[in-house]
């Protein structure tokens, strides 16, 4: 991973571009190699998290990097939750942070910045899929923010050599159910 710069530098969130996906991987490599946020083993290569990112811009919507002085230092964004259309309205969120900048507040501004987003572009529900029950910091983070728990998924990852959970957690965004969605929601 890249150099990070000290606490208390300014920080910026802002829609991610092509150059900042190495950065991104190697936030995420560190993630996969040594947590359990993630159910995937071997981190992907850069051109796999190039595919992924264009997947996600290319539906229009947010994917989105914090950096302090020009390194990023943490990414989030929002996927479609699932591919089948009636799931237009529904979006999964993802917040990766380098290590040495969990527990500052960053993971909270990044997902605000989500909620924002999606709720300006007509979505209505943001799903959170948690790897693993122990994983409290992101449970709190999504608590803070409004998400509900919508249910545990008991033993369904097999990582580090031990059974790990699922955490389903659910925000509405804008008026969620309450409203007829437009025509189509856009990015």
């Amino acid at each position: 991973m890249s150099a990070v710069p000290a606490p208390g530098a300014a920080l910026q969130i802002r829609s991610a571009v092509a150059g900042d996906l190495p950065a991104v991987q190697a936030i995420y490599a560190h993630h996969v190699c040594h947590g359990t946020a993630s159910f995937e083993i071997e981190p992907p290569p850069l051109e796999e998290m190039q595919q992924r990112y264009a997947k996600v811009v290319g539906v229009g919507l947010p994917f989105l990097v914090a950096e302090v002085h020009g390194i990023v230092v943490g990414y989030g964004y929002a996927g479609s939750y699932r591919p089948r259309p009636a799931y237009l309205f529904t979006v999964e969120d993802s917040i990766y942070l380098h290590p040495e900048w969990c527990g500052r507040g960053l993971g909270r501004q990044l997902l605000a910045r989500l909620i924002g987003t999606c709720e300006a572009a007509g979505r209505r529900q943001m799903i959170a899929v948690i790897g693993d029950s122990a994983n409290v910091a992101s449970v709190r983070l999504h608590a803070a923010a409004g998400f509900r728990e919508a249910g545990v998924l008991r033993s369904v990852g097999f990582k580090f050599g031990r059974w790990l959970d699922t955490v389903l957690m659910q925000r509405a965004l804008g008026s969620g159910a309450e409203t007829l969605p437009a025509e189509k929601a856009s990015g």
